[in-house]
């Protein structure tokens, strides 16, 4: 399992056309891939080949995010994914 933490660099943050990229980017990988906000009083985790779950995160610019992947690929899933919510 791999896991890393970045900062929403889209101007208007994980909004629907955003989401649906992410979506997109994460549907080439084969390993799982969770998207979570560790925040004490309201910890989410999405699923990121789910744009609902995605949405329900309410990650605005500047917000951080933890990616964690788990599979076969989960270092190129990471990182690509890390990449891009780092616009």
């Amino acid at each position: 399992m791999k896991e890393r933490e970045v900062v929403i660099g889209h101007r208007l943050g994980l909004h629907a056309r955003a989401a649906a990229r992410l979506v997109e980017l994460s549907s080439k990988f084969q390993a799982s891939i969770v998207l979570f906000r560790s925040d004490p009083t309201n910890p989410v985790e999405a699923d990121a080949r789910s744009i609902l779950s995605i949405l329900l995160l309410s990650a605005g610019y500047g917000s951080k995010v933890g990616v964690r992947a788990s599979g076969v690929d989960e270092d190129q899933a990471v990182e690509s994914i890390c990449e891009y919510l780092a616009g």
